[in-house]
């Protein structure tokens, strides 16, 4: 069964959602994040993506307290945001993290980051590529938060990443990015099609139970949820259910 990541993103210790990355396009949540955590984990969850946006901003991480809180409760914390340095992994293993999650600092400095996956292994690391498709239909990659778009494609750093022992990728379809207009299935199932060793996470689009029986359906090995289940569009219980069901 597909595994579900629902989402916390945190500035200020509140959690928010932001329109295709932009700060300034804000949503605001009155919720405690842990206890927001914890009601997820009831519910049954397994893994929280909790994003650090104040460290994804400032450049390293923020928000250790609230990591450290929540994964001492048993819940496995997929965490990133602003990890610059070997420090900084330490530093979230430390409080915690079960998985980092590494941005756009795989396209700037792939060589330190393969040097961390051989150190660390597959496993406690996910590599996130945020994509933009060009005119072609090609996933360019775009970092430095969304404001620069790469020449690099998905498959292309996916290929450079393999032979270190690449194993999770996080893809986001930035134009689909808090939008509720459902995700990118045709990109996924490319993309395993292609690197079927690859635990492929989706994010980004996704509206309704339907969207999470596709991506389960087109391979796809992971789904991380935010703003579907903040505003309540389903349960993470109804979308377990429906996932077991389908």
């Amino acid at each position: 069964m597909m595994q579900l990541y629902p989402a916390l993103d945190l500035i200020n210790g509140q959690c928010v959602r932001l329109r295709q990355g932009d700060f300034d396009q804000r949503t605001e949540y009155h919720l405690n994040p842990v206890d927001q955590a914890l009601n997820y984990q009831r519910q049954g969850a397994e893994w929280l993506h909790l994003v650090d946006l104040d460290g994804a901003r400032l450049g390293h991480p923020v928000h250790l307290k609230i990591l450290k809180q929540i994964a001492g409760y048993g819940l496995k914390v997929q965490t990133g945001g602003g990890i610059r340095d070997h420090d900084h992994l330490q530093q979230l293993f430390e409080a915690g993290a079960e998985r980092v999650v590494i941005g756009s600092l795989a396209v700037k400095e792939p060589m330190q980051v393969q040097s961390w996956l051989q150190e660390f292994g597959p496993e406690r690391i996910t590599l996130a590529f945020d994509v933009r498709l060009d005119e072609a239909g090609l996933p360019r990659l775009a970092t430095a938060a969304w404001r620069e778009t790469e020449t690099i494609t998905l498959d292309e750093i996916t290929r450079q990443f393999l032979p270190t022992g690449l194993k999770h990728v996080l893809c986001t379809d930035i134009g689909r990015d808090g939008e509720l207009s459902g995700p990118s299935l045709a990109l996924y199932q490319a993309y395993k099609q292609q690197f079927p060793q690859v635990a492929l996470q989706a994010s980004g689009g996704i509206h309704a139970l339907a969207d999470l029986t596709a991506l389960q359906q087109a391979g796809v090995d992971g789904a991380v949820m935010g703003k579907s289940l903040l505003d309540g569009l389903f349960t993470l219980e109804e979308a377990l259910q429906c996932l077991q069901d389908g």
